[in-house]
């Protein structure tokens, strides 16, 4: 008997055993009927079997063999797709989404084999079989992945939006203390608290723009006429206050007024001299050049310390790839590893680029920024 055959004149049989087994896969099973549990099962198979009956050329079959199979244009998902997005929000974990079609090759074989006695299956149409399964297998795997990590990403998005108010009345509360005059204890707490409250604004707000960007949404830009001179003046002078320690070096040369979202270039300056603090050498400067000439400006900010390697200096801006240069202290904690990724990301959002290199002497990371008006792509 044709393989295609028998998957559709015993569907039913086959689709008695896909039930019985993901009713197994606990805990997500635990709360479904039979209908979710055999969810898009009958479509699979049933594409499986016309996939047996369609011809198809070597290099097509070698495409499908490896789960690439050609798209149709404007075709909507297909029913491995849909199973794997719905699996996922059933609380399915991608081992058992694989072993579904794990099990169900097994009793797709088992039954064929034993409905073909005495006659040997067709070994072809094995494999072709094979291909289909694996082809559904790739295209499950995929949406399974993504609809996972969109879920994750929506869940911190959601987690950093939602801490902002407590956070708020923290630092609202320090500040309070702070006017106070109660005493030297009380003044250092409260400065204290403000100092970290700042340090977790930041890390929210980078989590927040990452998920963004992981979304497909981008960093928002809200530009309008800054001069860069005054913007960053004044974000140095805050960083300051916050590490009273280091020291910190400002030089502006050239025309820097332009077409900017101005708290968006703040927050990029300050991740990238927090970045300096925390890895170059604790008794050199930090170094902050500002240029303008011609229609572009361009942002340095340099420390002394130990250099960063090629290998790691390549993936820099990469996200959450903490902890690649550090510094003499050895410290990353009060990071995600999204400083720098960030900074790329304001970058290219005002149609700019951020660069970094690194010898004995000095690291440096530039940022070039055009003068005019940007929308992000």
């Amino acid at each position: 008997m044709r393989l295609a055959d028998f998957i559709t004149q015993n569907m039913e049989v086959i689709l008695v055993e896909w039930e019985a087994f993901a009713a197994t896969q606990f805990p997500a099973a635990s709360h479904m009927t039979p209908l979710t549990l055999r969810d898009h099962a009958g479509q699979i198979l049933s594409a499986v079997a016309k996939d047996l009956t369609t011809s198809q050329s070597a290099d097509e079959q070698s495409e499908k063999s490896q789960g690439r199979a050609p798209k149709l244009s404007n075709a909507p998902e297909t029913a491995a797709q849909t199973h794997a997005v719905l699996r996922a929000r059933s609380g399915f974990d991608i081992n058992q989404l694989v072993a579904e079609y794990r099990a169900l090759r097994a009793s797709v074989v088992r039954l064929w084999t034993r409905a073909c006695l005495p006659s040997s299956p067709d070994l072809d149409e094995l494999i072709r079989f094979n291909e289909a399964i694996d082809q559904a297998v790739a295209e499950s795997v995929s949406f399974f992945s993504a609809q996972v990590e969109r879920a994750r990403s929506l869940l911190l998005g959601m987690l950093g939006h939602d801490m902002r108010n407590p956070l708020q009345a923290i630092q609202m509360t320090a500040t309070f203390l702070s006017k106070l005059n109660a005493g030297e204890q009380v003044s250092k707490a409260a400065a204290s608290l403000i100092t970290s409250g700042g340090r977790i604004t930041t890390l929210l707000n980078d989590l927040v723009d990452f998920n963004r960007t992981r979304l497909g949404v981008g960093i928002s830009i809200d530009a309008s006429l800054v001069d860069l001179g005054d913007l960053f003046s004044e974000s140095l002078d805050q960083l300051r206050d916050t590490y009273p320690d280091r020291s910190l070096e400002l030089q502006l040369q050239g025309n820097l007024s332009g077409t900017w979202d101005g708290a968006r270039l703040q927050q990029l300056l300050d991740n990238l001299v927090i970045n300096a603090i925390k890895y170059g050498a604790p008794d050199a400067p930090v170094r902050v050049l500002v240029s303008g000439e011609g229609s572009d400006i361009r942002l340095e900010v340099a420390n002394s310390g130990p250099a960063i390697r090629n290998v790691d200096l390549e993936q820099v801006f990469d996200p959450l790839k903490r902890g690649l240069h550090q510094g003499p202290d050895n410290n990353s904690q009060g990071s995600l590893g999204l400083g720098l990724y960030i900074v790329r990301e304001i970058a290219r959002a005002h149609g700019g680029e951020a660069l970094a290199r690194s010898d004995d002497s000095e690291t440096v990371f530039a940022v070039t920024l055009p003068r005019g008006p940007h929308r992000a792509a």
